[in-house]
């Protein structure tokens, strides 16, 4: 996400197990609706399990909103808290609504004149105007050396980036630049809404990146029938994507009841709900055909919140 962003980046579009790194979900309040004189309050947050808000709220910035007819609504009363933010969207239109988010970027690392420098996003201060190009003239200050075992040292891990040595953007790296290591990430995080009769016009595919084609359609699940949804990588079948499924509600349960499954040889996947209630689903894909001849490898995440009703 992006994100998962990623908007995605790791925080909105997070690719990991929920049991082992902290994933970006959004909660509708409900997802079917008889009419369009109603509006759906969604929380959205970050947390090592689906819907549970015990660790960090999540931005909504780049929250958009789909209509049915390919029009774009708004999101509305927009709040954050400590470990979830909140929104309103006005369904006023019928048919299937897309809400959620999308992000494209690239990230990565670089060197210049032997230093450490990134693309990505900054916490600390920007690096003066021209900062890459100048650093690429003007040759490094001799410093001592980092002691074996210190953050920097040669098992401290991944070095520290100063925070003047990271650029927003490729278009900021230097001519010179060498060690080139950037990877192109695009995601979505989203949910669906229908008031009224559900429409499938939203779910038409682009032939971009990874996507997500329901065979039934999102807010159509119940819990005694078995959901298909396939999934494509630039408009081919993606076969053996695996994709986990986890529903909401684990601290509630003796097991958490999540299930990590692969599509066929089409694209497809075949879900079988144990329980009613909303589910969380995340896949992600990785391969060597980014779109910016700059990046070296294209990682894609999808994540979507499903309202699965009792029969």
């Amino acid at each position: 996400m992006t994100a998962k962003y990623l908007l995605l980046a790791a925080a909105a579009f997070g690719i990991a197990a929920p049991a082992s790194a902290h994933n970006a979900w959004l909660l509708p309040s409900i997802t079917v609706l008889s009419d369009t004189v109603q509006s759906v309050t969604v929380d959205a947050g970050t947390s090592t399990a689906p819907f549970e808000p015990n660790h960090n709220a999540m931005g909504i910035d780049g929250i958009k909103v789909w209509a049915p007819d390919g029009s774009m609504g708004k999101v509305e009363n927009a709040s954050r808290g400590r470990y979830r933010s909140t929104f309103d969207v006005k369904i006023d239109k019928p048919g299937t609504w897309r809400i959620g988010m999308e992000n494209n970027g690239i990230g990565g690392t670089f060197k210049v004149n032997g230093e450490p420098w990134m693309v990505g996003r900054r916490r600390g201060p920007a690096p003066a105007p021209g900062g890459a190009a100048r650093a690429m003239a003007t040759p490094p200050a001799p410093s001592a050396a980092p002691a074996a075992g210190a953050p920097n040292g040669p098992q401290g891990g991944r070095p520290r980036i100063d925070p003047s040595h990271i650029v927003a953007t490729i278009d900021e790296i230097p001519a010179g630049a060498t060690d080139l290591v950037l990877t192109e990430t695009t995601g979505r995080n989203e949910f669906f809404v229908t008031a009224g009769e559900p429409s499938d016009t939203l779910f038409k595919p682009t032939g971009k990146g990874l996507e997500f084609v329901p065979v039934t359609l999102p807010t159509d699940l119940v819990s005694n029938e078995p959901g298909q949804f396939r999934f494509l990588v630039d408009g081919k079948p993606a076969a053996d994507l695996e994709v986990e499924v986890v529903p909401g509600g684990r601290r509630f349960r003796e097991a958490d009841q999540a299930q990590k499954l692969k599509t066929d040889a089409e694209g497809l996947l075949t879900v079988k709900w144990p329980v009613a209630g909303f589910y969380w689903i995340n896949a992600s894909h990785t391969d060597d055909k980014p779109s910016n001849p700059k990046a070296a490898k294209r990682r894609m995440s999808y994540t979507a919140t499903l309202e699965v009703l009792a029969p």
